[in-house]
């Protein structure tokens, strides 16, 4: 089986010391290609560096998360507008709204929300989405732009049913994590998880963050990292009643598909294997 991680934030403190050994064991565990999260400027940089490094293994994500949006600058716009040229890039984001925290004023998030909305427009490329206790705002906003945008999932869903169904009017692709392990927060998802069509489903640890709690042995430094995407898959197949080979297939098909990904060894990407990601 291959897999894709949608979502892994590589260029977190936590992997400096051990890239390399946490790439081979995804590889080992069927994880072929993952998409290193950009979530501010300086992370977006990383990303970029860091998947320039592992041609047609590692791809990047350019954006600014909700959180982060009150450092959203003229400078920061070029920045992202520069990234996103990169063939390294496949997707805008991490961009949304959270108003669960609020560490960025509502209306801040909303406009940052929108520049990005409108890079991914102009580029015609992915976009990469976040939301946590803003779906009506988000649904209205993302609705007014829908018709010029290309792919775009929700990454990370955690939601209710009614929120899905939303998605998936919108025609947004879904992203789902080791939320669905949990037995305190993500129960209803085991439920939800059937009525995602197989062609908009795709798999992600969204790592460091999110360790499965029902994984087994848990790592002792409650870290988790792109080779647990095979425990998730082994979770929704038996939500969804498949064969996770089945599972695997059909996500791996979808994510390539939506960032436009060639297979490990194939395409410009790793052909070039200069680790120079500008183009």
């Amino acid at each position: 089986m291959e897999l894709i991680d949608i979502g892994a934030n590589l260029s977190h403190d936590s992997f400096r010391h051990d890239l390399p050994q946490v790439l081979e064991r995804a590889r080992a565990a069927g994880v072929a290609q993952m998409i290193v999260t950009g979530a501010s400027e300086t992370e977006s940089r990383v990303a970029h560096d860091v998947a320039s490094v592992h041609p047609g293994v590692l791809f990047a994500t350019a954006g600014v998360h909700p959180h982060l949006a009150r450092e959203w600058s003229d400078d920061t716009a070029a920045v992202i507008r520069e990234l996103a040229q990169s063939p390294v890039v496949v997707a805008v984001g991490e961009a949304g709204l959270d108003f669960n925290r609020d560490f960025s004023p509502r209306p801040v998030q909303e406009r940052v929300f929108a520049a990005q909305l409108e890079l991914a427009a102009e580029f015609g490329m992915p976009v990469f989405m976040h939301e946590r206790d803003a779906h009506d705002r988000f649904a209205a906003m993302l609705g007014e732009y829908r018709a010029r945008l290309g792919p775009a999932v929700i990454h990370c869903f955690t939601g209710e049913a009614s929120e899905l169904e939303r998605y998936l009017e919108l025609d947004l692709h879904i992203g789902i994590t080791g939320w669905i392990c949990d037995e305190r927060r993500g129960t209803h998802l085991r439920e939800l998880v059937s009525r995602i069509p197989l062609e908009r489903l795709m798999l992600e640890t969204d790592s460091p963050y999110l360790l499965p709690r029902d994984l087994e042995p848990r790592p002792k430094s409650r870290r988790n990292e792109p080779m647990h995407l095979a425990h998730i898959l082994e979770t929704v197949a038996v939500c969804r009643g498949i064969d996770p080979a089945e599972l695997a297939d059909a996500t791996t098909r979808t994510a390539r598909a939506f960032f436009d990904l060639d297979a490990p060894g194939v395409g410009k990407c790793a052909a070039t294997g200069s680790g120079d990601g500008q183009s």
